[in-house]
């Protein structure tokens, strides 16, 4: 099934439904996105990471949970199939999908799905309307980078068990930048634009071009990731990088996040929370960059193609640790196309990527 989860778009497959050894069903999920092709062609990826990413899901063992839930993010470029992240955009689209596969009974008027995250361990709960069993996509609520309207899926996060600040430290030094390492399901390093030397505001193409500013970031990622307790890397997708800019639109920071060479058009569920849960943190590198509300958990995230709504709280243990006393967000999901893919050929080698100036 091809959804639309959040701001990005991906396969959803049962898990029965792909070989259960990771190295054959990550080579049929290649072919079946058309990678490595920067253009993926020859498959269902749409040539960009949010639209090249893959939902597999199963009844889960777990008394406390409905369905496991497995993010693989599919390489455009490389023949790589990574699962070392989660993806909340894509969750969005379990809930719904568990249904419709059967996996979970839809109640009269909503339903609320148990989710584990295989990638972290973390658990989420989506729920959205079933009015007479069936999953309504249609609704009016609106999310940022998703044009029209569609039924509102609020995803809700159990505190973490992990630790908020995996350095232990509300500001690091790292390549000789002030940054804050920051984990509420999403290992994330936050930087304030300014001490890169671009405003924050930068379309994503803008920044993209920036190879002064590339090879930054690249050293920032490699140094947090250690610090992180990460290890190596160089070929992850974590931790995520976000830019932090005084707010122009009513929220309360300015971001721009690399997912992790391209700039995402807007901000993933999970990197907003993470994003969220520092700005809460005293301390911080978003001190004297966000704009802290009056009261409520409530916080609006500004991103390049608008905002993301996220309720975040921030507690702290008996021994002064900051933790995450209260996460949740809305998001939307649709059904987009549910069918048989047919994927390219195992014995047929990808066509190699056009050289500049190549019209085919």
């Amino acid at each position: 099934m091809l959804m639309r989860g959040g701001t990005s778009k991906g396969a959803y497959f049962l898990a029965d439904d792909l070989p259960a050894e990771p190295s054959d069903r990550d080579g049929l999920l290649l072919r079946v996105m058309g990678s490595p092709d920067p253009r993926q062609i020859d498959g269902l990826g749409g040539a960009h990471p949010l639209t090249s990413k893959v939902a597999v899901v199963s009844a889960s063992a777990d008394p406390d949970v409905d369905v496991d839930y497995l993010f693989l993010q599919v390489g455009l470029e490389k023949p790589e199939v990574s699962d070392r992240q989660n993806c909340g955009n894509l969750l969005a689209g379990v809930g719904p999908f568990a249904v419709e596969r059967g996996l979970v009974s839809a109640g009269p008027r909503e339903t609320s799905v148990r989710i584990r995250m295989v990638n972290s361990g973390g658990r989420a709960t989506a729920t959205f309307p079933t009015p007479g069993g069936q999953v309504d996509y249609t609704g009016d609520a609106e999310i940022s980078g998703v044009p029209g309207t569609a039924a509102a899926v609020v995803i809700e996060f159990p505190p973490g068990k992990g630790a908020l600040l995996p350095t232990g430290r509300a500001r690091d030094t790292v390549a000789g930048i002030e940054v804050t390492c920051v984990d509420n399901g999403m290992p994330t390093v936050l930087v304030p634009a300014e001490a890169l030397e671009v405003t924050g505001y930068e379309t994503p193409e803008e920044l993209e071009a920036d190879e002064r500013l590339a090879v930054r970031l690249h050293g920032i990622r490699l140094a947090a990731g250690e610090l992180m307790g990460l290890g190596d890397v160089t070929t992850a997708t974590v931790p995520k990088v976000t830019l932090l800019a005084p707010p122009r639109h009513g929220g309360v920071v300015a971001t721009r996040t690399f997912i992790p060479v391209r700039c995402h058009t807007s901000i993933g569920v999970l990197g907003a929370a993470s994003v969220a849960a520092g700005i809460r943190i005293d301390g911080s590198v978003a001190a004297g960059i966000a704009a802290q509300p009056d009261g409520g958990d409530r916080l609006r995230i500004e991103h390049p193609t608008g905002f993301t709504d996220i309720e975040s709280g921030v507690g702290r243990s008996a021994d002064g640790r900051p933790l995450p006393r209260r996460t949740a967000v809305v998001r939307t999901a649709r059904k987009i196309f549910d069918g048989t893919v047919f994927p390219r050929s195992a014995t047929t080698a990808p066509l190699p990527a056009p050289t500049p100036g190549d019209r085919r």
